[in-house]
């Protein structure tokens, strides 16, 4: 590896963790700099300024996000739905509780909390496809437009389970948080499961009553 992409690799991994502590705006390009081992003018040389380095922080914790979407489509490909859900629960959540991943978990937090013209990355290429992918799933086994806002509904309420389980202060102290060992993990994916797909069906099955009641009284 040569001298500059030495550099810049170091300059990444320092300003991930220390923008991951406190912030973008909390952060100075020396601090990241004195960290990294670098010339104060190394932020320029590789990415412009302090925003196009926060930018690529900011994308590779995005491509994380991307590979897990995509990871769970590859599983369920030419599953049914219920099992394609099924499988990109356990995928999900496995990796969201991943303590690899924690450190992205941290950005995302602050992005969200203070956001920055990085946030339409985190959105477009993070969020938006895997929202795309479990509409796609939920419109299928109810029956209707994945644009629906009883889908979009429906995948939130999905997306908000497996997010329950990320570790937080209030969680600790309710005593709700898992040890997040594969077995109580797998165990978390299942209820999640079984509580998402009854739940879908649930909301078909509503959706369709209603509609009959709207034909009957049409």
């Amino acid at each position: 590896m040569s001298e500059d992409r030495e550099t810049r690799e170091r300059v990444l991994k320092a300003a991930k963790r220390l923008f991951s502590e406190r912030g973008f705006k909390r952060v100075t390009v020396r601090e990241i700099c004195k960290a990294a081992r670098a010339n104060v003018a190394s932020v320029n040389y590789h990415f412009g300024d302090k925003l196009g380095l926060y930018r690529e922080v900011i994308q590779s914790a995005t491509d994380v996000m991307r590979v897990t979407t995509e990871a769970a489509q590859a599983a369920g490909r030419g599953q049914p739905p219920e099992e394609q859900l099924r499988l990109f629960i356990g995928i999900f959540l496995r990796r969201l509780l991943s303590p690899k991943h924690d450190v992205e978990h941290q950005l995302f937090h602050r992005e969200m909390h203070d956001p920055t013209p990085a946030l339409d990355t985190i959105v477009e290429d993070g969020i938006r496809p895997r929202l795309a992918y479990l509409s796609d799933i939920v419109a299928r086994m109810i029956g209707c437009d994945p644009s629906d806002e009883a889908v979009l509904r429906t995948v939130a309420s999905i997306q908000a389970q497996a997010v329950a389980y990320l570790p937080n202060p209030i969680a600790a102290r309710l005593g709700f948080p898992i040890k997040p060992t594969q077995a109580r993990i797998n165990q978390a994916a299942e209820h999640i499961a079984k509580f998402s797909v009854a739940g879908v069906y649930a909301i078909g099955r509503s959706l369709e009553a209603s509609h009959r009641t709207q034909r009957r009284s049409g």
